[in-house]
């Protein structure tokens, strides 16, 4: 009786991956959070800065900015109706950004107080000089 060979066999090997081969995954969508975690904190919130961009773009606000004060600059060098749609876009971005900011500050005033309340418990004096400093009265 002959024996088979099966014609299949290569699939019982081990599966062996040399350098750069294998299954490959590879990220497509751009990373733009790079510019947003270069803000310093002291110029700014950083999350605040990443959406107010999704809202408009610096471009888009400085083109607003810019058709807006040339206008008042030299009437003549934009009509009055692309004025006034500037004018109106740039307050409609102007309130959209300041809630964003109110909505930005409602966090983090409840991270403060569960973070007043762990002081409390884990580090009593700690707390007491966080008060002192913020000013707080019978904090002395």
């Amino acid at each position: 009786m002959e024996r088979m060979f099966p014609w299949n066999w290569y699939w019982t090997l081990p599966s062996i991956h040399l350098p750069f081969s294998g299954a490959v995954a590879q990220q497509i969508a751009p990373d733009t959070t790079w510019f947003f975690d270069a803000i310093s904190p002291s110029a700014g919130n950083a999350s605040v800065e990443k959406r107010a961009f999704e809202l408009a773009s610096y471009g888009r606000q400085l083109g607003l900015i810019t058709e807006v004060v040339l206008r008042l600059a030299e009437p003549d060098s934009i009509s009055e109706e692309q004025f006034k749609e500037s004018f109106e876009r740039l307050k409609e971005i102007h309130k959209q950004i300041d809630d964003l900011k109110r909505e930005e500050v409602i966090p983090n005033s409840a991270t403060l107080v569960d973070q007043l309340v762990w002081l409390r418990a884990h580090d009593p004096i700690g707390l007491k000089e966080v008060l002192r400093l913020a000013g707080a009265p019978g904090s002395t």
